[in-house]
């Protein structure tokens, strides 16, 4: 099966650019996609599994650990028994969370009598295992029931799910890249719940009448001849995969000059938000930019892109009195007034949006 080509997208860089941005950081901590039906959402997230490439799974393990690194209870009870555990590649999981999904379809049914004596093995997991180490995809994430809504934040927030039945507690690893949707018109999230995911992107239909065009004829293309379409992004595909992986590997190590730390302190305080998510949010995403940008040190101008997608929806509590869309000159405004630039303050400029190689179309 063919997906169509993240590289092959048109438009929507914010977008792209914010899903690239918690593949190589997973500690961004999730996006949301705000916009109207038929404008490249999902396709983009299918397109980034192409991306992420395959990973190795422990055979017979029902939450893909890998072996080299288990987390659950089952895999070390394995290995501490001397067992080797075997490996199995495979792609990275998508999981589509539907809105009608019961909450023991999304955390897991418990054996109560069993798990007394056979802890996780008595539990039948459910879509939060199934994403570990994937995608947990939630279409109008604003639809969702508060209490399945909680359940899923707080286990992409621990990177565990616990699964609780009458005082009897269970768990197991649940490390996901968070992606929900939303169409704004059918009403917005809670700020406790928007507050707790990442970064938020708005998206909208393409006006440009030549981009439009190219829309129609490279989806033209790939209903025509999928694999055929895919080879022929087949380079531009393999460059940002190769892209992604370095970005992976590099920024665990991207250095951060100390002033900056203070400094995203006092712009995020000074654009109006007071959750320090919003500062932990806007440094991970300045050093996944940095990391994209094949450079080994977090830039002033990193943060500045890093505050336009981590902070726009944690600006206002109160619905009644929302707060306007945040600018990039307000966030300029705001970091100049945080820090007075030195030089001990690295200046390379980061390019806003990391681009694509290619541009394309949606499903």
């Amino acid at each position: 099966m063919h997906r169509f080509p993240f590289t092959a997208i048109v438009g929507q860089e914010r977008l792209k650019q914010a899903l690239l941005v918690n593949a190589v950081n997973p500690a961004v901590g999730g996006v949301l996609v705000s916009g109207p039906t038929g404008t490249a959402k999902s396709t983009a997230v299918r397109g980034l599994l192409d991306l992420l490439g395959e990973i190795e799974v422990a055979a017979g393990c029902p939450f893909g650990c890998d072996p080299a690194a288990p987390e659950c209870s089952i895999c070390l009870a394995r290995v501490d028994g001397g067992e080797s555990l075997i490996a199995l590649r495979r792609r990275r999981p998508l999981v589509t969370l539907p809105l009608n999904a019961t909450e023991d379809r999304v955390a897991g049914s418990l054996d109560v009598a069993r798990a007394l004596s056979e802890g996780v093995l008595a539990l039948a997991p459910g879509l939060l295992a199934e994403a570990n180490r994937g995608i947990l995809y939630v279409d109008e994430i604003n639809l969702l029931d508060d209490h399945l809504g909680d359940i899923l934040l707080d286990a992409a927030a621990m990177g565990i799910n616990v699964v609780e039945r009458e005082g009897i507690s269970v768990e197991h690893p649940a490390r996901f890249l968070l992606v929900g949707t939303m169409n704004p018109e059918e009403g917005d999230l809670r700020p406790q719940i928007a507050d707790r995911i990442g970064l938020r992107v708005g998206v909208s239909a393409l006006a440009d009448p030549r981009e439009r065009g190219e829309v129609l004829r490279r989806r033209e293309a790939f209903n025509a001849d999928p694999a055929a379409f895919a080879a022929s992004r087949a380079g531009a595909q393999a460059g940002l995969r190769a892209r992604v992986g370095e970005a992976q590997a590099r920024v665990a190590s991207l250095r951060v000059a100390a002033p900056l730390y203070t400094a995203i302190g006092a712009m995020v305080t000074r654009l109006g938000v007071t959750s320090h998510r919003g500062d932990v949010t806007v440094l991970e995403c300045a050093k996944a930019l940095a990391a994209l940008e094949g450079r080994g040190e977090v830039a002033a101008a990193d943060v500045r892109a890093a505050a336009t997608l981590a902070l726009d929806h944690r600006r206002s509590a109160d619905p009644l009195q929302p707060v306007p869309p945040l600018t990039d000159e307000e966030v300029q405004h705001a970091l100049e007034a945080a820090l007075e630039l030195g030089d001990e303050i690295p200046k390379a400029r980061a390019r806003p949006a990391p681009r694509v190689p290619a541009q394309g179309a949606r499903p």
